[in-house]
């Protein structure tokens, strides 16, 4: 079954593009608590907006480096080794972010709300930026050896590309996130988050539009090319239905934005997982790095009952929380009497 590898690079590419699409508005609406100056009330309805699906947006990374790791065994070695310094930076942004979220509203005192949001927001940047960092690593290359070890200190990961990649996460958040607000939330907040993405949506986007191209560029395809395109298309028509007020729809091709695009960086990598700046015989490839068909068959038949099951709960919960939320739902902060002597 020499089908397979192909078969979960596209899997794999699938899942890296759910990801940035679900996780995406709300690390970028973390980083708007986090990092932006809003009331008490209002950072308190931009977390409501996210509190019912943040958790379960964080599997598809989850389940993206599990893939990863069971199918492409070699891939994930030489990654996530070669990154280990942003892994980990992303791993614990992700812990202080979540724990902020369960933890400011028990907050007592100002003080202690205001350090809970700086670590909300502060997570979730650093998670964004990593995550891009990583990935435009993993397309555009790392200083790989013959045996897949890393060449050269710790930080030689840190490329104009990754910052690039990180960049374009970070980027693509913030407007995700503001596009989410205009279609989730009512009244002010819903007013300027729609006048700021229709004035920043095109530059926020363009960093990504820079990697495709840089990827596409250095490894020639068509269908790449035409992806870009699309991309592209997508993003007049979510800046134009915005301005339009047609909301759901310019939230939908906002995200087509960013999925063609990140296509277009798969395709035109394909069949290399994790190219080698040093040497391309160096290079990892789909039947370099992957598992035996077994396994692979294996995971194929988890995977084939399992997937429509996660989405559709996905889908699901998203549709038992669609309800527009406003200030006026979020009641006034008040102290909670334990029942417990």
């Amino acid at each position: 079954m020499e089908w397979l590898p192909t078969l979960w690079f596209i899997v794999i590419a699938v899942l890296w593009c759910g990801y940035l699409f679900l996780e995406g508005f709300d690390l970028g609406v973390g980083m708007l608590i986090g990092l932006g100056r809003n009331t008490e009330k209002r950072k308190r309805l931009l977390l409501n907006t996210i509190g019912p699906v943040w958790d379960g947006n964080e599997v598809w990374l989850i389940t993206a480096a599990g893939a990863i790791f069971a199918a492409f065994p070699h891939w994930y070695a030489s990654l996530f080794s070669a990154l280990y310094i942003p892994l980990t930076l992303v791993l614990i942004a992700l812990i202080f972010r979540a724990v902020a979220i369960e933890y400011r509203g028990k907050a007592v005192t100002a003080p202690t709300r205001k350090a809970w949001d700086l670590a909300l927001g502060l997570g979730s940047l650093v998670a964004a930026f990593g995550v891009g960092a990583m990935l435009a690593s993993t397309t555009l290359g790392l200083p790989l050896n013959e045996n897949g070890d890393r060449v050269g200190g710790p930080f030689a990961w840190l490329t104009w590309h990754a910052v690039l990649g990180g960049i374009a996460v970070v980027a693509f958040c913030w407007v995700h996130a503001l596009a989410f607000l205009r279609l989730k939330t009512d009244g002010p907040v819903r007013e300027e988050a729609g006048k700021l993405v229709g004035r920043w949506m095109p530059v926020a986007i363009l960093p990504l539009l820079l990697w495709s191209v840089w990827v596409i560029a250095s490894n020639e395809s068509t269908i790449a090319w035409l992806c870009l395109v699309l991309s592209v298309i997508a993003l007049v028509v979510a800046g134009l239905t915005g301005r339009a007020g047609k909301e759901g729809i310019s939230f939908i091709a906002l995200g087509v934005t960013m999925l063609a695009a990140v296509a277009a960086i798969f395709i035109a990598a394909f069949p290399v997982v994790l190219p080698s700046t040093l040497d391309s015989a160096f290079d990892l490839t789909i039947q370099t790095a992957s598992s035996t068909p077994y396994t692979l068959k294996l995971m194929s038949i988890v995977a084939a009952f399992g997937v429509p099951l996660v989405l559709a709960y996905q889908a699901w919960s998203y549709w038992v929380f669609r309800k527009r939320l406003r200030e006026e739902h979020i009641p006034e902060s008040h102290r909670v009497k334990s029942i417990v002597k």
